[in-house]
């Protein structure tokens, strides 16, 4: 389990017109949109975008839909018309959060996405012990100035998404 420092520093998410974009002319990368609200999003476009780059854990569209409308925060990038990345944070409002949920699409990967949708979502819970479980971003989330916390523990109660076990 990897916990936020609470002395690192969370730089601003937008840019100086208020508005959130990220973009890196010298690669040529596209422009990327960041949007925080869940209202107008595609969730079926999301699902698709996610399952075609192998992060899809089973939910479904509107699983999908829920969990986001019950998360303290949810932040989309998006290219055009295509959904590229995608991060969640679940909070108490007072001292607690847990952050879920983050992909960047493999091709737009090692270009800041992720970083910035884990920036804004910890731009939402100022003064919170913020917590994840990465089984292979360690590095990553380090880099963000999360530390590692011994003895995380996790279980599913019952059958992971309440779906019947047998085939």
């Amino acid at each position: 389990m990897l916990a936020r420092d609470p002395q690192a520093r969370t730089p601003p998410a937008d840019g100086p017109d208020g508005v959130s974009h990220f973009g890196d002319n010298r690669e040529m990368v596209p422009t990327i949109a960041f949007s925080e609200s869940v209202d107008g999003v595609d969730w079926r476009a999301l699902k698709a975008a996610l399952a075609a780059d192998d992060f899809d854990n089973g939910r479904t569209p509107d699983e999908y839909e829920t969990s986001h409308r019950n998360s303290f925060g949810a932040v989309f990038a998006i290219d055009g018309d295509r959904y590229v990345g995608n991060a969640r944070i679940l909070s108490d409002g007072v001292c607690n959060a847990y952050v879920v949920d983050v992909w960047t699409a493999t091709a737009y990967r090692r270009r800041g996405i992720g970083s910035e949708l884990v920036r804004r979502m910890l731009a939402r819970v100022p003064g919170q012990h913020v917590y994840l479980f990465t089984d292979d971003m360690a590095e990553f989330y380090r880099r963000l100035g999360f530390s590692v916390q011994p003895d995380g523990m996790g279980m599913v109660v019952g059958s992971w998404l309440s779906r019947d076990p047998r085939p």
